[in-house]
Order: structure tokens, then sequence, then C-alpha cells
């Protein structure tokens, strides 16, 4: 299976697992020339950019620590982009959140973190 079809698995069961919590998922795999953002969504009174990391095993460490100092920047740069596309600018609750999920897609281990950065 190519990495594109295992991330879109992966986009998947993150996005089921967020609307089990309560989050109502706005747009996906939202493009534009600086990147991707995986899930935008909305819950309470915010609206949550998610990155969705996946993993099979440890071999590369804990899935939400490839959440870099730098992939973060280009995160919110994307936002920003999104903030402004969607005429967003007058909204004041933003946060951004990360999914990490380890092991078989069909059974993982699911990682939630609020307002990650």
């Amino acid at each position: 299976m190519n990495k594109r079809k295992v991330g879109s698995q992966a986009e998947e069961v993150a996005e089921k697992y967020l609307v089990r919590r309560g989050y109502e998922v706005v747009e996906k795999n939202y493009n534009c020339s600086f990147g991707e953002i995986d899930i935008v969504a909305r819950k309470d009174d915010f609206w949550i950019f998610i990155e969705v990391k996946y993993r099979r095993d440890l071999s590369y460490g804990y899935p939400v620590e490839a959440v870099t100092v730098a992939k973060q920047k280009n995160i919110r740069k994307v936002a920003m982009l999104y903030i402004k596309h969607k005429n967003l600018v007058r909204e004041k609750n933003f946060r951004f959140d990360v999914v990490g999920i380890l092991g078989e897609l069909n059974n993982p281990r699911i990682s939630l973190i609020e307002n990650a950065f």
C-alpha cells in the first residue's frame, strides 16, 4: 500500500475519532501553495486546525513527535491563508490540535493533543 493511501486511511480514522468526540468536520485536506491542513473542524466556539500523524510502530518515534517546530510554523501559515480565504477574520477562537495514530489502522491507539501549539 502506498503512503498516500495509508495517509488517507489514517485521516479517515482520525475523522471518525474526532466526530465521536463532538468535533464537526468542516473541511478535509485544505491545500494552498504553502501546504495542507489535514482537517479543519469546529467544536464549541473554536475553529480547529488539525494535523494527523500516523506511525505503524515506534521505529521513528511517536506520531505526534513528527509535528516539529518547522511543521507547526507551516501549518500556522496555511491556517492564516484559510482564515483569509474563508473570510473568518472576525472570528476570535482558533486553535491547533494534533491527532497521533499508532499501530494497525484497524485497531489503532489514538492520542489527541488539544491546543498543541
